[in-house]
């Protein structure tokens, strides 16, 4: 499993002085550029969904809708943070060798909470995710954060990175799903109320009055091809931005190379 890892290491600078690690802070607790990295990191350079391309399997099987996106969505992130949380908090007391099999238990534990959540209140969003809802359990994103990073940093840190990088990965699941609802039925938030309540069936808008809908868009082969899109884009405006640097940085380097030769 291929992890971009943005780890800062837990150093201890009074190791030497021989005061105990317990009362000395985690070098990330001092850093203030931790957070925009992290955040930076989970929407954009670091993304599960788009640079990582992990949890593809529930990322093209269920969002044929907005609504359905939104849901495993929220229930990724909601799995993502407790875990990471947990995973840190525990963490000094875990052996290395059985970490991921706890860490898999943990993740476990909370699917089967948001499980019995949606199941109570949201009974509708439930059934139409359907298998994809336990199986977040195998999820090599969240698996990767907890073994990457929150086994590795405090609290505080680790619940903003599972934070982040749930938003992230809700972010692609909204995005496909609207492009394959819009292009596939000709509507947005269909079945909003599977969700939300009955209340939420006024938000259903009709885009584009279909007499078929478009099944390329439906099918696992649109989401593939949507993805693919999606992936186009962000490596296009990444391309884009290094560009903009290379010629940015390039007239200063020729005026350091010429004051350098004319000192």
């Amino acid at each position: 499993m291929a992890e971009q890892s943005i780890d800062t290491p837990n150093v201890n600078p009074d190791v030497e002085s021989g005061n105990s690690s317990a009362d000395t802070p985690d070098i990330t607790d001092r850093n203030p550029g931790e957070y925009r990295e992290l955040v930076w990191q989970g929407l954009w350079k670091n993304n599960p969904g788009l640079v990582q391309l992990l949890g593809l399997c529930p990322l093209l099987a269920v969002t044929t809708t907005f609504t359905n996106a939104l849901g495993l969505g929220l229930a990724t992130l909601l799995v993502l943070i407790c875990s990471n949380a947990t995973v840190s908090a525990i963490r000094q007391w875990v052996p290395k060798e059985v970490r991921i099999p706890i860490f898999v238990l943990i993740i476990a534990a909370f699917v089967t909470c948001v499980q019995l959540l949606m199941n109570a209140y949201a009974y509708g969003i439930y059934q139409s995710l359907g298998i994809f809802l336990p199986l977040i359990v195998t999820n090599c994103a969240i698996i990767g954060r907890a073994e990457a990073y929150a086994s590795k940093n405090p609290v505080r840190q680790a619940s903003f990175d599972g934070l982040m990088m749930g938003v992230g990965f809700a972010l692609v699941l909204l995005a496909l799903g609207t492009i394959r609802e819009i292009l596939g039925q000709g509507t947005l938030f269909d079945g909003a109320h599977l969700l939300l309540g009955d209340w939420a069936t006024v938000l259903k808008i009709e885009v584009f009055n279909f007499d078929s809908k478009f099944l390329l868009a439906i099918l696992p082969p649109g989401a593939f091809i949507a993805m693919g899109f999606l992936i186009a884009a962000k490596n296009f405006i990444d391309n884009r931005q290094a560009e903009k640097l290379a010629k940015d940085k390039k007239p200063k380097e020729i005026e350091r190379v010429r004051v350098n030769f004319e000192g």
